[in-house]
């Protein structure tokens, strides 16, 4: 995905400020947030100005333009290099709708990695998270800190908009206090969410395809509770500033959130 590839902070509105007043922020039921960006495919706020969804390339030039309407100036891709490429059936867009946004490119892995995900062929359900954040510490905190000072609002990514998106959403609900079981609930949104779109995807996912019935309820389940069983071993704002994140970093991305 082209744009304003840069590690700087642009001039712009900036990031929110750690000593900036924090209104008291709203998280609504388990099935709000969902954004309608033409194109996106499981899309939604995860909180404040902080959104997700899956695969960049699905967007239209219409939803960029909707993303770009409702504040977003940041693109956080957090797959693979080798992954970041468009699909003969994506949408065309002209490069000059994406020249208002910085993307930058943040892997939480190191592809074929021997100590994650050795038994599935991609990080693709809770019970790796923890493993990601002990094997690539570095790369999950260089997230974190480019979340903090990201300007504009910012929308984070991966593929499908569920695993490892889920998992830096996860992290992040549960720095801005988020319970637990209302973190599984977001979660759950991205797992549904991306089985909906396989059932009319014109891309024949490699792996996965579209469940329902007790099969769906039986996953959803299975990887809820592992979720929460993550959440339940890892502690998240110390885990940042053992790795390099300042404290006001954590109260920027907090305040960030709340907004």
């Amino acid at each position: 995905m082209s744009g304003r590839a840069t590690d700087s902070n642009p001039a712009g509105s900036g990031p929110p400020q750690a000593g900036d007043a924090a209104p008291t922020p709203t998280w609504g039921t388990p099935g709000s947030g969902a954004v309608a960006w033409e194109g996106a495919v499981n899309a939604r706020r995860v909180a404040g100005d902080i959104f997700r969804m899956g695969r960049a390339e699905w967007l239209t030039t219409a939803g960029w333009q909707q993303a770009y309407d409702d504040g977003v100036r940041t693109i956080v891709d957090l797959r693979n290099p080798s992954e970041r490429s468009r699909r003969p059936t994506d949408p065309v867009v002209p490069p000059a709708a994406l020249e208002r946004f910085t993307v930058l490119n943040r892997p939480t892995e190191e592809p074929g990695h021997p100590q994650l995900a050795a038994d599935a062929p991609y990080m693709n359900h809770p019970r790796f998270y923890l493993d990601n954040v002990r094997i690539f510490p570095h790369l999950i905190a260089e997230v974190f800190r480019t979340l903090a000072h990201a300007e504009g609002a910012v929308v984070v990514h991966c593929s499908a908009g569920r695993d490892r998106t889920g998992m830096v959403s996860m992290m992040l609900l549960q720095l801005a206090g988020v319970p637990a079981e209302q973190i599984a609930d977001a979660h759950e949104l991205g797992i549904r969410g991306i089985n909906d779109w396989h059932r009319i995807s014109p891309y024949r996912h490699p792996v996965e395809s579209y469940i329902s019935g007790h099969e769906l309820e039986a996953r959803v389940a299975d990887m809820r509770g592992s979720l929460l069983q993550v959440l339940s071993q890892l502690e998240v704002e110390p885990f940042l500033l053992r790795h390099g994140l300042a404290r006001t970093d954590v109260e920027a991305l907090r305040v960030r959130m709340a907004c």
